[in-house]
């Protein structure tokens, strides 16, 4: 995507950044208006007052300078406006662009997500956004000042001397197409300072998350030399760009000295008077400030294009799972599940789940079983609409599940995943998310409704014990209690609850149990479980192989079918035993 394309769309996607532009351009034309001036009164100065045959006047050389420094000053007020307008428009547009990239990540589906490394998708809404207002608030400004510039200062300049400005333009139009050459090398370079930057950020994301592990066995000089690794390959790529960059810086100079000389050895020759030269060196000068500023914020522009070409490639992709706009509301009654055909495979991975066929009732308690990899997890998350399915049907309460909006989704069914995911808050806090609006009242009657008002007691805190981040401060087993009463709080029709593989203490194990209880009664549950005994309780067992339901029915029933779910029962209660 070309830079100036990549504008295009930015704007489209964040209509601040354009507004009011019209009225800044004006503030900038008029200010560069002012200045062009400004010469032309020097001019006048030298030649009729200063060098007049009929010698100095006074009056008339005060009269001028009082016109020129008037100019001055309101040149330089109408910059400042143009300035500050477009720093305002700048901020709040790549703001817009920000909270829409976030946005649009989050609605992501959870492939992506896991997919993606985390310091890439951070990137995108931090390093990258900065990129372009560090050049909107300096470079960006001074390009759209510049270019108003350039224009009337050659205008004035071809009615003083268009043998020298033909000059001027030619030797310009070389440099420029030096630098547009410069351009493109820098525009790749700077593509690849993000791409490494991205990739020592997910590094080092990594390295903090995974720190308990690397420190278990032993890992650090390994993990160091990984992010050493991606720091050195991040600096290399920067390094090079800059040398590129400050080669180009320097050529701006070169060039800037070669035209004043020109212009003067020109002058001199051709007999222009003093003022007229004077003026023309004033109107050289301030056509070859905005080059020279072109030249000094090239790097940076080329920085923030390729910043703004990975977000715009973010925002582009499409939304894998999309709320229905006219979606339909799910029944007010308990609700069933029914699954026809349903067919998942992972994106250049093997087929999860297949030919899988299931109706569950309202009301009724349902685990599901299988071995690690047998496709159990990924049905749950077809049910929830965390994934769409390849092929087949989902059906809760008799509507297809892609046809019902999100918020009524997420408000009658509740998801429990196997690893309760915590915020960095307090524990009321983190329950709360089940249902904002809920009191505090109501946060601990639900700790109390699933019997594990004492477990809250015995916390240093009470509820308003800090999780720390990803829940850090709490235990597996403790996490997903919390995720129970959030889940509680949220008082759902249909419950999915993944079950926690973390061994826990038997106090634990039985808080557990019993909050699962409370919670699975007289609601439909589908439970993922891990520990056979959840499978002992349930009105129905479905047994997963190798993506596909092979088996069903009360556990009773199955144990004495002598099947897969008897053998995984079996091994499980040996477990037990042996434990």
């Amino acid at each position: 995507m070309k830079t100036r394309h990549a504008l295009t769309m930015a704007i489209r996607r964040a209509p601040a950044l354009s507004k009011g532009l019209r009225l800044t351009v004006f503030f900038a034309v008029a200010g560069t208006a002012l200045q062009v001036m400004i010469p032309v009164l020097v001019q006048q100065i030298v030649d009729l007052e200063i060098l007049s045959d009929e010698g100095p006047d006074l009056g008339g050389l005060l009269q001028k300078a009082g016109i020129a420094l008037a100019a001055m000053a309101l040149a330089a007020w109408a910059g400042r406006e143009a300035i500050v307008r477009l720093s305002i428009s700048s901020s709040t547009g790549l703001a817009d662009l920000r909270v829409s990239t976030f946005e649009h990540i989050h609605s992501r589906s959870v492939l992506h997500t896991q997919s993606e490394r985390r310091g890439a998708l951070v990137s995108r809404v931090t390093s990258d956004i900065e990129t372009i207002q560090d050049f909107m608030e300096w470079g960006g400004i001074g390009l759209m000042v510049g270019t108003a510039q350039v224009t009337l200062a050659l205008m004035v300049m071809l009615v003083y001397d268009w043998l020298l400005t033909l000059l001027v333009i030619g030797a310009v139009m070389i440099y420029g197409l030096l630098v547009g050459w410069f351009q493109r090398i820098l525009a790749r370079a700077h593509d690849r300072v993000r791409v490494t930057v991205a990739a020592a950020l997910g590094a080092m994301s990594e390295a903090i998350s995974g720190l308990p592990i690397i420190r278990a066995y032993g890992a650090e000089r390994t993990t160091m030399e990984k992010v050493s690794s991606a720091l050195d390959a991040e600096f290399n790529a920067e390094y090079r760009t800059a040398r590129f960059g400050a080669a180009l810086f320097s050529s701006a100079d070169l060039f800037a000295g070669g035209i004043t000389a020109m212009v003067i050895g020109v002058g001199v020759v051709t007999g222009t008077t003093a003022g007229r030269l004077l003026a023309f060196l004033f109107l050289v000068n301030l056509m070859i400030e905005p080059v020279q500023t072109l030249v000094e914020t090239l790097d940076s522009a080329q920085s923030a294009g390729a910043g703004l070409r990975r977000i715009l490639g973010e925002l582009d992709t499409e939304v894998e799972i999309v709320d229905p706009p006219d979606g339909e509301p799910l029944p007010d009654r308990p609700l069933d599940v029914v699954v026809d055909g349903l067919r998942f495979q992972y994106p250049q991975g093997p087929v999860a789940v297949a030919d899988v066929t299931v109706a569950i009732e309202s009301g009724k308690r349902v685990a599901v079983v299988g071995e690690t990899g047998s496709g159990k997890t990924t049905f749950t998350k077809l049910i929830t609409r965390l994934l769409d399915p390849s092929e087949g049907r989902i059906l809760i309460g008799g509507v297809p599940v892609d046809r019902v909006r999100f918020s009524d989704l997420r408000s009658r069914v509740a998801f429990v995943p196997q690893e309760g995911f915590l915020f960095d808050a307090s524990i009321l806090e983190n329950v709360r998310y089940g249902r904002p609006d809920a009191s505090d009242g109501e946060v601990h009657e639900a700790f109390d409704d699933l019997g594990l008002g004492g477990w809250l007691t015995e916390l240093p805190d009470g509820a308003a014990t800090q999780a720390g981040e990803r829940g850090g401060q709490l235990s597996a087993g403790e996490r997903q209690l919390v995720a129970l009463v959030r889940a509680w709080l949220a008082r759902p029709d249909l419950l999915v609850l993944d079950e926690a593989t973390s061994a826990v203490d038997p106090v634990l194990e039985v808080r557990l149990r019993n909050a699962i209880e409370t919670l699975s009664r007289g609601r439909t549950t589908i439970t993922v479980a891990h520990r056979l005994s959840t499978a002992e309780t349930a009105d129905e067992v479905i047994v997963f192989d190798g993506g596909r339901v092979v088996e069903r029915g009360p556990h009773a029933t199955l144990v004495a079918a002598g099947g897969v779910y008897a053998a995984l029962h079996a091994d499980w209660s040996a477990g037990t035993v042996a434990i």
